[in-house]
């Protein structure tokens, strides 16, 4: 039996992405830069355009290069697939019904007005043919989620109003790409000789095609997941959600249609179900290495050299764009009667190009309706836009108010990200018969809550009684941030799984040390164990259930119901006294200590008391 040879040239490249975003994201992530920048820097200096130029097939820098860009790119298409999927996952149609105002006002209008300003721009200064000039217009108005966002999380303004109106306008871009693409296939079928009308009557069958995509997967998609999870194999699990976004995308992609906008609509599909932290958790690996192995590619087609040979032009565009998109924003949020102080600082957030672009310019390109010099230039144009993301962010933050309007934050509360809106809930890991008791109490004194099981009887079960409750391993950090357990209330679980619940406290204490933990402990050692995790409260099974019988007993022998309560307290205050570890009692009213200060400095802009008058009214 002969061996194959191995040929180590079949895996170069995708042992240089490897090593790229093993390097590129943590050292980004020390300096507090986007990886998105990290990886379109790493992709032109490891491009053809780069260390690509001193490569020869026997010399070192070979090794170290990326050449094969069109095979790269084609891989690297799926990045944008799932991540349009994620988009769908994260919006549902109930979600869009709820953004309409600042989404579909404000949104659409800076993504119409700008458009057709720098379209008008390319038409008339660039010499570009009017139906190229509004694709570009279209993806130069684009700004850039990937970057935006996480320089709003980490100047903690993705809760202010700033924050607020840049994420209803990067949602409504977001919306707009599926359709921005379908315009790209419609320009390929009329260069190919279809007039517009042809082409879209060519497309009638996909259209068709695509609505029986919709109705088959409403149909679908939710018994095929309840199958699978009822299962309990991770690996199936996996298998299933990478069936769904690849399967959605080629099959509208057949059906003369964007691999982008099938995912997307498989996206929203699955957004109303409960499957839908579970898949998030799922599928965010892959679309992280994706989407980086997309802007390494994107960056290797740049030619750096171009730029450096000439970069006054480069330059100017770049600041142009900027400059006229800041203006439009700007404009328009005044229209809509906004702060100027929070519409500047959306304006500026918003006016650097974004990813988008790339795919667009890209899928022109391919096609062959857009001539690869316009859509080179204009992808270095947004590239070197974005780098000045970060910096326009500390400038808009550097003229906000000191202090938030509290009018306008209630008036747009609805359009924080769904974290935000998570805010204030219980989350209950479990919901068999204790932990549905515990929702049915906290329903009763109208404290919201969000439920967490993996068994799907009782998730669907759940779900037919209208309570909110998702399937999936809450064992699981990523899972436990899904469901918003960074804003939660408190946290109670009830599962019976002794080391599963564990492993749910500690990774609870450890995102927030602050956070009520509520656990079902099995004995009194596993309560002692999961006070030293970090609960708040562990409730033994044979002591509850001890103390329940002793108050019965009492109460029917004739003792008054007030004494029998008030020792019941008492003698449930003397095991949580021997249960806590050494020390853990008095961290405990520390914790405490700290989180009524912390409800007392979110009410002094009310009362006016300092932090320090408050410290020491407690």
């Amino acid at each position: 039996m002969g061996e194959h040879p191995l040929h180590l040239e079949s895996y170069r490249e995708a042992l240089v992405f490897l090593a790229t975003a093993g390097v590129v994201v943590p050292l980004f992530h020390r300096l507090r830069v986007s990886p998105v920048l990290g990886f379109l820097v790493a992709g032109a200096a490891l491009g053809p355009h780069g260390l690509g130029r001193f490569a020869t097939p026997d010399n070192w820098a070979s090794f170290f290069t990326i050449t094969d860009v069109q095979g790269v790119s084609q891989l690297a298409e799926f990045g944008l697939v799932f991540l349009l999927f994620m988009i769908g996952l994260e919006l549902s149609w109930e979600r869009l019904v709820r953004l309409r105002e600042l989404v579909f006002g404000l949104g659409l209008s800076q993504l119409s007005v700008c458009a057709a300003v720098l379209a008008a721009v390319g038409h008339f200064w660039f010499g570009v043919a009017p139906a190229l000039a509004i694709l570009m217009g279209v993806a130069l108005a684009m700004s850039s989620t990937a970057v935006v966002m996480p320089v709003l999380a980490e100047g903690k303004r993705l809760n202010k109003m700033p924050g607020r109106v840049a994420f209803s306008v990067l949602l409504l871009q977001d919306l707009m790409v599926a359709p921005a693409l379908f315009f790209v296939s419609v320009l390929a079928n009329a260069k190919k000789g279809f007039s517009v009308g042809d082409a879209l009557w060519t497309f009638l069958p996909a259209v068709i095609a695509l609505a029986a995509l919709i109705i088959f997967g409403r149909l679908l998609l939710r018994p095929l997941f309840r199958l699978v999870a009822s299962v309990q194999l991770t690996e199936l699990f996996m298998a299933a959600c990478l069936l769904v976004v690849i399967g959605e995308a080629l099959v509208t992609a057949a059906a003369g249609l964007s691999m982008g906008l099938g995912a997307f609509i498989a996206g929203l599909l699955l957004a109303e179900t409960e499957f839908r932290r579970e898949i998030e958790v799922t599928i965010e690996p892959f679309k992280g290495l994706l989407l980086g192995l997309f802007f390494v590619s994107v960056g290797a087609g740049l030619d750096i050299g171009a730029v450096a040979a000439d970069p006054i032009p480069i330059v100017r565009n770049a600041i142009g764009l900027i400059a006229v998109k800041t203006a439009i924003v700007f404009a328009l949020s005044l229209l809509f009667r906004l702060d100027w102080r929070v519409g500047l600082e959306s304006a500026l957030l918003l006016a650097p190009g974004g990813e988008f672009a790339f795919a667009l310019l890209t899928s022109a390109m391919a096609a062959g309706v857009l001539p690869s010099h316009f859509g080179a230039d204009a992808m270095i144009v947004v590239t070197l836009s974005i780098f000045f993301i970060p910096l326009l962010g500390r400038i808009g933050a550097g003229f906000s108010r000191p202090t938030s309007v509290a009018e306008d934050e209630a008036q747009f509360a609805h359009l924080a990200p769904e974290s935000a809106i998570a805010e204030d809930r219980v989350v209950i890991v479990g919901f068999g018969r204790v932990g549905s008791l515990v929702g049915d109490m906290l329903a009763r004194h109208n404290v919201p809550y969000v439920a967490i099981e993996n068994v799907v009887s009782l998730v669907t079960d759940g779900r037919e009684r209208g309570v909110e409750i998702y399937w999936g391993n809450a064992a699981r950090r990523e899972f436990l941030l899904r469901c918003g357990l960074e804003q939660a209330r408190a946290l109670v679980v009830t599962i019976e799984n002794a080391p599963a619940v564990e492993e749910i406290v500690r990774i609870a204490h450890e995102i927030r040390s602050d956070l009520i933990i509520v656990a079902r402990a099995r004995d009194a050692r596993h309560a002692t164990e999961l006070y030293r995790l970090g609960a708040s409260d562990a409730i033994p099974e044979t002591i509850e259930a001890s103390l329940q019988l002793a108050e019965t007993v009492l109460v029917d022998v004739g003792v008054p119901m007030g004494y029998v309560i008030a020792s019941i307290h008492e003698k449930r205050d003397e095991f949580r006294k021997i249960l806590r570890p050494t020390g853990e009692e008095a961290r405990a009213r520390q914790t405490e200590r700290r989180s009524r200060i912390k409800r007392e400095q979110a009410r002094r802009r009310i009362s006016g008391r300092s932090t320090q008058e408050a410290e020491e009214e407690i």
